[in-house]
């Protein structure tokens, strides 16, 4: 063989060698998210008691990311057929300040995801037997191949809904907006509570939901301190809610909840602080029986003798603790937080910030 023939097969060598590299990463580009599909799919549908799917899968290799479209999870015992988890867009992908630390983690954003309880659906055991909550926690954490460390959801829906009860109950959050860092402990991993929570969200009846603290989820029980406060929310569209509990209506008035919950290797020490603002309860109707207008009567005199009035406020500060599996909630306590708030001091409209982790961690 001549030189000059020599010269041109090493020529051709180097254009076919990077030519057929190349094709073969665009076959494996696009077959990719065809495999991905299958995968999450298979994983979805292995959850015990539980049947889930994909719409679509597209990959972003730039960034280290794919994101799920349409990812639906519904429990095969249901009653009804509104899904568990309904997550509109999921973008998976690399934390690039956490892999310039050496470690590597992901990122999760959830755009417009929904979930959903359903308490008629999530009593009824399927054929096979209730799974356990690890069963699909661990499944779905599965799709995500490394840890993940920030977690961030936008314009997110909770729905809590009993069916059964009469008049129907039905209490959401809307509006979500939450980012939870550090969730892989991948900084400060000497501190107690590494991960860090913030949320706000818009309850039923309109008020604003605020919850931010400290936790450590690397527990099989996550350790916590917390706190919670809902503002402004209209008494009136809890009425479902107060019906089925107290017997009452409100025509008007204000409700808001503050809250500070401590959890220490499964011990519980806290409380939750209702405050009824301004409200007053709605009027008798000509159709209801003798009883039904006695008891809002008799509801209409305590709440005038136990509301504090020079704040027109009915409140009481509801201690919780102990064991997760037995927490304890001391009824006189309650009871007297009522006399303390109408006579003796005005509760403020505020989490009390008076309770810490070591108080729960010192009580266990």
């Amino acid at each position: 063989m001549s030189t000059e023939k020599k010269k041109h097969k090493v020529r051709r060598k180097r254009f076919i060698i990077p030519l057929t590299i190349l094709v073969v990463l665009i076959i494996a580009r696009l077959l990719l998210p065809y495999f991905l599909k299958k995968y999450v799919n298979k994983t979805l549908d292995n959850i015990p008691g539980y049947m889930g799917h994909v719409e679509d899968i597209d990959v972003a290799l730039y960034r280290g990311a794919y994101v799920i479209d349409g990812l639906i999870l519904r429990k095969l015992s249901a009653q009804t057929d509104t899904p568990v988890l309904d997550f509109e867009k999921s973008d998976i992908s690399i934390e690039w300040k956490s892999l310039f630390k050496g470690k590597v983690v992901s990122e999760i954003i959830l755009h417009n995801p929904k979930f959903n309880y359903i308490f008629e659906d999530q009593q009824k055991e399927p054929v096979e037997g209730e799974p356990d909550v690890d069963d699909w926690t661990d499944a779905l954490t599965s799709l995500v191949p490394i840890d993940i460390n920030h977690l961030n959801v936008h314009n997110g829906t909770a729905n809590f809904v009993q069916l059964s009860a009469s008049p129907e109950i039905s209490m959401f959050l809307e509006q979500i907006n939450l980012d939870a860092t550090n969730l892989s402990n991948v900084v400060n991993e000497e501190e107690v509570l590494p991960s860090n929570l913030y949320a706000k969200a818009i309850s039923i009846g309109g008020g604003d939901v605020t919850i931010s603290g400290n936790l450590n989820l690397l527990k099989e029980i996550p350790d916590m301190d917390i706190e919670a406060s809902i503002r402004k929310a209209d008494v009136t569209k809890l009425n479902d809610l107060i019906k089925n509990f107290a017997g009452v209506d409100f025509e008007s008035g204000t409700f808001e909840l503050y809250s500070e919950i401590a959890i220490a290797d499964g011990y519980i020490k806290g409380y939750l602080k209702p405050m009824f603002i301004n409200t007053k309860i709605l009027g008798k109707e000509e159709d209801e029986n003798f009883f039904g207008k006695l008891w809002e009567g008799f509801v209409g005199a305590l709440k005038f003798v136990f509301k504090n009035q020079s704040t027109d406020t009915l409140a009481t500060r509801a201690p919780i603790e102990g064991d997760l599996n037995k927490p304890d909630t001391s009824i006189w306590t309650t009871v007297l937080n009522i006399f303390k708030n109408a006579w003796i001091e005005a509760f403020r409209g505020q989490v009390d910030k008076d309770i810490e982790f070591e108080d729960a961690a010192k009580a266990n």
